[in-house]
């Protein structure tokens, strides 16, 4: 279970496919149903603030043999962010931060993607908010392929990745009276991907 605890570097990693992967080389569709994009913030400099998005649409191209050549795209519909708390979930949505009205969607396009050996990979792309285009990079482990009652090859990943949400220019924030700010600049990013093979 790499990114959790004994993940090789990329420098060290022997980048073996792994043969569950190797053999399920396709195209697929992300089922939204059944994956989660998540957030988490730091608030008030003492607490974590989780939310996600729940409307979202995303394909991906996976090569068993030669995973350089997979690829992954994903469309979120910003309207659909949920932390949780409907009046912040508003601030949200307003000019202070992600500007609905006016950019509507988030986009991700990879651009790159690596096997680190064992379950581990890593897929960089485009990420683009606010009209801003800048790199991420997502660090996967796969969680294995299943075939659900309904005949479907499904295959599961997980991804963790860290951004600075002022590099897309979100960077509204208020001071505290004991020092800091309310809102952390770094943002964690979690994802749960269930993706089934299109037919």
């Amino acid at each position: 279970m790499g990114i959790f605890g004994n993940r090789k570097s990329a420098t060290t990693a022997t980048a073996a496919v792994n043969p569950e992967l190797a053999a399920l080389t396709g195209d697929y569709t992300i089922d939204p149903t059944h994956s989660t994009l998540g957030f988490v913030a730091r608030h008030a400099m003492v607490t974590n603030v989780k939310g996600s998005f729940v409307d979202f649409s995303g394909s991906l191209h996976l090569d068993g043999s030669d995973p350089s050549r997979s690829s992954a795209s994903l469309d979120v519909k910003m309207d659909s962010i949920t932390t949780g708390n409907a009046d912040r979930d508003g601030h949200l949505k307003t000019a202070d931060f992600f500007k609905t009205d006016e950019f509507p969607t988030m986009t991700f396009r990879s651009t790159k993607a690596e096997a680190l050996g064992g379950d581990d990979y890593r897929i960089t792309g485009d990420l683009s908010i606010l009209g801003v285009t800048r790199p991420i990079t997502i660090d996967l482990e796969f969680n294995g392929v299943a075939k659900d009652p309904y005949g479907n090859d499904r295959a599961g990943f997980e991804g963790k990745a860290e951004i600075l949400r002022s590099d897309w220019g979100l960077t509204w924030n208020a001071a505290l009276e004991t020092g800091g700010v309310l809102v952390s600049d770094k943002i964690k990013l979690n994802f749960d991907i269930s993706a089934i093979r299109n037919a």
